[in-house]
């Protein structure tokens, strides 16, 4: 699998919500000022040939579907980070969000219950 640019991952979030979708759909779903079919369509297309999507034909017009679950694609992106940000340590990831992000005190609470859950 390879990171996405930010527009392939724009069609991506819309074609995880709307499950399949011709590309005239896709166009509906982004906002204003609306890029040209064309534009849409070869990002398809690319994201076909990285094996991201695929479709069914209904004669010159095509319906696209993932091929790649939102799931698959969050895990690939998390490992990246983890791996290129924080030298693949999960302390380095979590104080970095604590010191920078400023998480709430409420936050920090659930997150230690839940790998107080996830230790038993």
């Amino acid at each position: 699998m390879e990171q996405l640019t930010k527009t392939e991952e724009k069609v991506m979030q819309i074609l995880w919500k709307l499950k399949k979708a011709f590309v005239k759909d896709i166009i509906e779903e982004i906002n204003e000022p609306k890029p040209p079919y064309n534009t849409i369509s070869s990002v398809v297309r690319i994201l076909k040939d990285k094996g991201f999507v695929d479709f069914k034909a209904y004669g010159k017009t095509y319906q696209y579907f993932p091929r790649v679950s939102k799931l698959q694609y969050k895990k690939f992106t998390f490992s990246q980070m983890l791996r290129n940000y924080f030298d693949g340590s999960y302390q380095t990831m979590v104080s970095y969000m604590v010191d920078e992000e400023k998480i709430s005190d409420s936050e920090i609470s659930e997150i230690k219950r839940i790998i107080e859950d996830k230790a038993k």
